[in-house]
């Protein structure tokens, strides 16, 4: 090969590799999301809605209860993490693994309870009322040990002004999370429970109902999560992560969501207008009258 073929070869290569660089595609943002959203089918709606809206490729990277999303985003393999706002995700950021926690949508829990309804919940307007009704009936009442459930159930207690007596903590020997409505159906008793693993089987319900449902203080708030100062993403995948949250949280974002959530015969999942909707402003005292 002569030195003019080879410098007309380092030419070539040099115009083209520009070109390939350009046409080579650019990796999926993966995102790990907890197990409900997958599950009830609005993340298949919205997933391709996402894309044309930011023109990102998404992976799944994982879908599943906290145990098994928190780890898979705290270790990099995922660049976003879509999952209620606890504990879990309060440490993530406290540690540096996540920038701050912003809510873009949630999710609904449902009284569960034996289908004979001896306290009447099926009657209560909200959750308040369901829990007067448990205490005037010392009806039973499990104590889920699942950290959401409890806190909307202390909650109810506490705006209700009342205290759970020996019935009313029942204790959930489930072996698993996903066992407590058969610790319930043992104990003939009502629990707090999302709505989703209830309505799509994921808990076996035998024997119960959902009796009440649609309270909007019964809701958790799911919180979208960028990668922090600790975490493994680098430059590019922090900036698509942005990216997507941006979209989730925008007007196109939570309008897109609420048709996901349509297409897939909800409402299972919440847009931020829905999740808990504005309280009418408090009446305000009447103006002093004017000194004679």
């Amino acid at each position: 090969m002569n030195a003019l073929t080879r410098l007309l070869l380092c030419l070539i290569a040099t115009t083209l590799l520009p070109v390939a660089q350009a046409a080579s595609p650019r990796p999926p943002v993966k995102v790990a999301v907890i197990g409900g959203i997958v599950m009830c089918g609005v993340w298949d709606k919205l997933a391709p809605r996402l894309r044309a809206a930011t023109g990102l490729e998404v992976e799944l990277a994982a879908a599943a209860p906290k145990e098994g999303v928190v780890p898979v985003f705290r270790n990099g393999g995922a660049d976003l993490l879509l999952i209620h706002g606890s504990d879990e995700t309060y440490r993530l950021q406290a540690e540096g693994y996540a920038a701050p926690l912003r809510v873009w949508a949630g999710n609904q829990h449902v009284f569960v309870g034996p289908a004979d309804d001896p306290a009447g919940l099926c009657e209560a307007k909200d959750g308040v009322d369901a829990i007067a009704r448990i205490k005037a009936a010392d009806a039973p009442l499990l104590a889920f040990r699942d950290p959401g459930s409890f806190s909307i159930l202390a909650d109810l207690w506490r705006r209700a002004g009342l205290r759970p007596g020996p019935r009313q903590l029942l204790h959930d020997d489930g072996e698993s999370p996903q066992q407590v409505l058969r610790a319930a159906a043992r104990q003939q008793a009502y629990v707090i429970v999302g709505h989703i693993p209830v309505a799509f089987g994921k808990m076996p319900a035998a024997g119960l109902e959902i009796l009440l449902s649609a309270d909007p203080d019964m809701r958790r708030a799911y919180v979208v999560v960028e990668p922090g100062p600790r975490h493994p993403a680098d430059r590019k995948r922090r900036a698509a992560a942005h990216r997507i949250a941006e979209y989730l949280l925008s007007p196109r974002g939570q309008a897109d969501l609420s048709a996901a959530d349509q297409e897939a015969h909800g409402p299972w999942v919440y847009p931020l207008r829905q999740l808990w909707p504005a309280s009418p402003p408090a009446p305000q005292p009447p103006a002093p009258s004017p000194a004679p």
